[in-house]
């Protein structure tokens, strides 16, 4: 009997290869899939905070003005960061865009000094914009005029929102698919150890002792193919960074920690679910129902 299960263990150690192997492409997919999906995101933030709202200021207003401004917006909770432009600076600006020199028309600077803010991805929508630059107006000892591209905020929110809500779906169909696969892939697996459960069930092991090894196997699967699918998927990052030089900017090293430990963490449970399951079908069937 002993000889049986060795002979019938080291016949399943293939089954095992298979099953890591099965895991660890299902994760390598779930992974790229999420590292896409954060990018998408990051890449649609650095979008909404590239816009630029424009404050021009009026011609009267003194140095001390434009500090008090300065403090003003920096402690807004909507300012992502913001550049203050001199008339000389707006000059140099209108000059370097292709612009005719005016001073010969002119005796002086017609351009405005002004601000540059630009606001923190989540205000970057109609209602939220609308309300800042409420909030700016205000401001009209010191604000002539508030500016920004109405048309661009209110397209870029429905677009980013729709699209970010279609790929979270297509990602969460992905992620139940693939669980399933992991559960059948491992169950098939756990098929060629059906008659090593049944003997040690009928010499009088108990269930948990049964399970034990199984379990702790599974882990080690798990483990194992989650490793592997990072590593992977780490290759295909740096690959993807070396070719697109800006998908480095959109990288959120916190994120793909998560994102890593998230595999990990499924590759466990599902190998430990499936194999658990594969345990307790195996055991409340009869011998004759094996073959």
């Amino acid at each position: 009997m002993a000889q049986l299960g060795k002979g019938s263990a080291r016949r399943s150690k293939p089954s095992y290869f298979m099953a890591i192997l099965g895991v660890t492409i299902v994760l390598f997919f779930v992974g790229i899939f999420g590292w896409l999906l954060l990018n998408a995101r990051q890449y649609t933030e650095e979008m909404k905070e590239d816009v630029k709202v424009q404050l021009f200021l009026r011609k009267n207003i003194t140095p001390q003005d434009v500090e008090t401004l300065k403090t003003f917006i920096a402690a807004q909770p909507y300012t992502k960061s913001y550049e203050y432009i001199d008339k000389e600076a707006a000059k140099q600006r209108w000059l370097k865009s292709g612009e005719n020199d005016f001073k010969e028309l002119l005796d002086e600077n017609p351009l405005p000094a002004s601000f540059d803010l630009n606001l923190k991805s989540n205000y970057v929508q109609r209602d939220s914009v609308t309300a800042i630059k409420a909030d700016l107006e205000k401001q009209s000892m010191v604000i002539e005029s508030v500016q920004y591209p109405a048309f661009v905020v209110e397209k870029m929110s429905s677009s980013v929102r729709v699209g970010l809500i279609a790929f979270a779906i297509l990602a969460g169909i992905f992620c139940i698919f693939s669980i399933v696969l992991i559960d059948n892939t491992i169950r098939l697996a756990m098929y060629s150890n059906r008659f090593i459960i049944k003997t040690m069930q009928m010499v009088g092991a108990t269930r948990g002792f049964i399970a034990r090894p199984m379990t702790v196997r599974a882990i080690i699967n798990g483990t194992i193919s989650a490793v592997v699918a990072i590593a992977i998927i780490y290759v295909v990052m740096m690959l993807s960074e070396y070719f697109l030089p800006y998908l480095r900017d959109l990288r959120d090293n916190g994120k793909l920690v998560l994102l890593f430990a998230f595999l990990v963490i499924l590759g466990i449970s599902i190998s430990l679910f499936s194999t658990y399951r594969s345990v307790v079908k195996y055991l409340k069937m009869k011998l004759d129902d094996l073959y």
